[in-house]
């Protein structure tokens, strides 16, 4: 993944400077936006390599620590961070674990997510209001987003793992409620 990663930038970074160069011979240019855009995407392929650590990961579910008190975690539920931390700026990959009959309340997050549901039957709906009638049942497979501030609530039909991808820093704020993100 590492080796991957370091080509596609390269390669990235090489045609920004190819392009650079054919725009010279055309035309007399102020080339200052060119030379901002191979920096920020030189820093981008170094933040990339840089989350994780320059190597890749590689778990078996027996290596998965999983807790009780993740970033995101609710009294019921057990969490574990794959890659990143939700609580940090960055890009993150955690998966969420779900007890049959657990429901979580409308609420946002300040990021926009992206879920699979890896085993069991997990509702989800959105809006402001909880309403049963607009759940809509996901087996183990399915996948759907939760945009950015966008009110959604959930009930576990039966025991339920999700793996949530999105970029931090990302928190929990249940509709209606007061407090910041949690």
């Amino acid at each position: 993944m590492k080796v991957a990663r370091r080509v596609s930038c390269m390669a990235l970074l090489s045609a920004l400077a190819i392009g650079t160069a054919w725009n010279r011979t055309l035309i007399g240019t102020d080339y200052r936006l060119t030379i901002a855009l191979i920096a920020a995407v030189g820093s981008f392929c170094a933040f990339a390599t840089a989350q994780t650590g320059g190597t890749g990961v590689v778990l078996t579910p027996a290596e998965m620590q999983w807790t009780t008190q993740g970033g995101l975690a609710a009294p019921g539920m057990e969490q574990l961070n794959l890659v990143g931390d939700p609580a940090k700026p960055g890009p993150y990959t955690l998966r969420l674990k779900f007890p049959k009959g657990f429901r979580i309340a409308p609420h946002t997050h300040p990021d926009s997510r992206e879920v699979t549901i890896v085993s069991g039957t997990y509702a989800t709906g959105y809006g402001e209001t909880f309403d049963a009638a607009k759940l809509k049942i996901l087996p183990a497979g399915s996948f759907y987003t939760e945009p950015a501030n966008v009110p959604h609530y959930s009930e576990i039909k039966e025991d339920v793992i999700l793996q949530v991808s999105g970029m931090g820093p990302s928190g929990r704020r249940f509709v209606g409620s007061t407090d910041g993100p949690k």
